[in-house]
């Protein structure tokens, strides 16, 4: 059975605990899209981890973890991030790397750099990480697939065409140093060696799994909201976020999905610019970015303090729509429980009329968002394991959630850890 975890709005909704969680009954765990431009946070048994490229099923010895065709694969970042997990005595993982796989280039690092400082005050607000010039090789056609560095011939002819290219841009775009190709290519042949224990041709490994009856997770980096077709265009990410594209990006036939898990805050939070309806600001979103997560909301990759705002029905009831949504996973209740009273967003007012459809881009940014508050209830839930034993207030706030917008709540989450998960039989699931 092929399983999705996936997030309904800006990402960091904490889809890496799910995937934990979710991977101990897992035979191999995929990451499908995206590079290490954001991480998931996991705690569990061996400590706390932010990852950035390895799934996050690398804490069991009984998982495969894969990198599939549809990730921006950063070798350096990738075998760090093996090196820091194996440090704090994690197994080491079973790690295979599609042989379709693309590569994050050296210099993709330097033009997503040099690009938002060219854009200065109108700038996409960039991880920098070179995701966004990775994706726009690939799609050119010029970008360097894993198995081509097992080609010396191709190798050494593609990196002579494509440094030419880059110079051109380099020395009269960006006013830069030039690529030297005899270095790059020095570079590549260490790629090469890193990766080579590792690379496999990863669809056919799957195909041979399903026919088996294995469990998949394929695991989404992001959310609904950072999809470049359906989300905040353009302030979104270079890879499809939607659980559609874990067909495309793990290498699997699109019906072998059954069952998607979209993953939901308690509350909203943001990195990066972009239209953002419920947000909150100063003392108010202060408090929230504070006491939110397991170490304050703050990105597990840049370290920037997160955006803040109440649940938004309309983005969270859309982002399931587009994601095919079967299990709501509802994460990081615990941290309400200092509210006497919650907002939550539950209609956009846009040019004096309120609607619960999510707009596009340039509509979404005139809107103001139309709150419902809903009392609190002011104790900590942390280590209640039944859902009949959450305060009456706490279970009202989740069904009120759940009827908003219209799929099953089946998890919900009230602490950072592995262990603090409520299932729940949702009325909307029969």
């Amino acid at each position: 059975m092929v399983k999705a975890v996936v997030g309904a709005n800006w990402g960091d909704e904490g889809k890496g605990k799910i995937t934990d969680m979710l991977a101990e009954n897992a035979d191999i765990v995929i990451r499908f899209q995206g590079g290490a431009n954001a991480g998931h946070t996991i705690i569990n048994e061996y400590g706390r981890f932010a990852l950035h490229t390895l799934p996050s099923g690398v804490f069991y010895s009984h998982t495969t973890s894969i990198i599939g065709n549809g990730v921006a694969l950063d070798i350096p970042k990738l075998f760090k991030e093996i090196n820091e997990v194996t440090s704090q005595n994690v197994p080491t993982p079973k790690i295979l790397v599609s042989d379709r796989c693309q590569i994050v280039m050296p210099y993709h690092v330097l033009f997503d750099a040099y690009e938002e400082e060219r854009l200065g005050g109108k700038s996409f607000g960039s991880t920098k990480s070179g995701i966004a010039p990775f994706y726009s090789d690939k799609y050119a056609k010029i970008g360097f697939q894993v198995s081509e560095l097992f080609d010396e011939d191709v190798l050494r002819e593609k990196v002579e065409r494509v440094c030419a290219l880059k110079n051109v841009l380099l020395e009269h775009l960006y006013h830069k140093d030039p690529i030297d190709p005899a270095e790059l290519l020095n570079t590549l042949h260490e790629y090469r060696d890193m990766v080579a224990p590792y690379v496999c041709d990863v669809s056919l490994f799957l195909d041979k799994a399903i026919k088996e009856g294995k469990t998949i997770l394929l695991e989404g980096q992001l959310g609904t909201l950072k999809d470049p077709d359906h989300g905040i265009y353009p302030m979104v990410t270079s890879s499809s976020t939607l659980a559609a594209y874990g067909a495309i990006g793990a290498g699997i036939p699109p019906y072998e999905i059954k069952q998607i898990v979209t993953v939901c805050k308690a509350y909203s939070s943001a990195v990066g610019a972009g239209a953002f309806v419920s947000e909150i600001f100063g003392d108010e979103a202060q408090e929230l970015r504070v006491r939110g997560g397991d170490k304050g909301e703050f990105g597990a990759t840049t370290g920037r303090p997160r955006r803040m705002g109440w649940f938004d029905c309309v983005a969270s009831k859309y982002g399931c729509r587009m994601q095919g949504t079967t299990d709501v996973a509802f994460t990081v209740l615990d941290v309400l429980g200092y509210l006497d009273e919650i907002p939550v967003c539950v209609g956009y007012e846009l040019d004096g009329e309120v609607t619960t459809d999510f707009p596009v881009t340039a509509k979404l940014e005139k809107c103001k968002p139309v709150l419902k508050t809903l009392p609190g209830w002011k104790c900590d839930i942390r280590g209640i394991k039944k859902y009949e034993d959450l305060p009456e207030n706490c279970r009202g706030y989740i069904e009120f959630i759940e009827k908003e917008i219209g799929y099953p709540i089946t998890m919900v989450s009230n602490g950072p850890s592995r262990e603090d998960i409520i299932y729940r039989e949702s009325p909307l699931s029969k």
